[in-house]
């Protein structure tokens, strides 16, 4: 089985701490300085809680939460970190997604999260009911962050973050 990226979003200080010591899998932000925590540890003294962004871990499957969809922006300060745990994916408040749908009789993904995709590369391939194939390729550069499958209407949704 695949391994999922883990999901880092924006909460308010409370959300991330108590008592000086971490309520649930953290990061800390302060300036240049990330901090990364487990439940039960606890705050470095040179953290100034009132001047530092708190990130708490949520269930990567609810990403699609934290983003508009009629605009396809980011509600939030968010961090993925993918499964090799080093490469990590910065996703500010207010930056724009492109969101890709993929419907067809057959849906064949073939880039994963965390995969860049080019304008002229492949991203999915969809099959219909003739049996003729289109390959699906993203209107802009950028990184895969997270593929929604939609249950009520068996289909999936992109989210890409295009490269500027």
């Amino acid at each position: 089985m695949e391994k999922m990226p883990k999901l880092y979003v924006e909460v308010p200080k409370e959300g991330c701490i108590e008592n000086n010591k971490a309520s649930r899998d953290c990061l800390i932000i302060m300036n240049n300085v990330e901090v990364w925590l487990r439940k039960g540890e606890s705050i470095p003294e040179f953290i100034d809680v009132e001047k530092a962004r708190f990130l708490a871990k949520e269930v990567y499957d609810r990403f699609y939460l934290y983003v508009d969809r009629l605009e396809g922006r980011m509600e939030v300060d968010a961090v993925l970190v993918l499964p090799d745990g080093r490469t990590r994916i910065y996703l500010r408040k207010g930056d724009e997604l492109l969101l890709l749908p993929v419907e067809g009789y057959t849906k064949t993904l073939i880039a994963n999260v965390g995969n860049r995709v080019r304008t002229g590369d492949v991203f999915a391939a969809v099959t219909t009911k003739k049996g003729e194939v289109h390959y699906l390729k993203p209107p802009k550069t950028g990184t895969v962050v997270f593929i929604d499958e939609i249950t009520n209407r068996p289909h999936y949704v992109y989210y890409i973050l295009p490269e500027e």
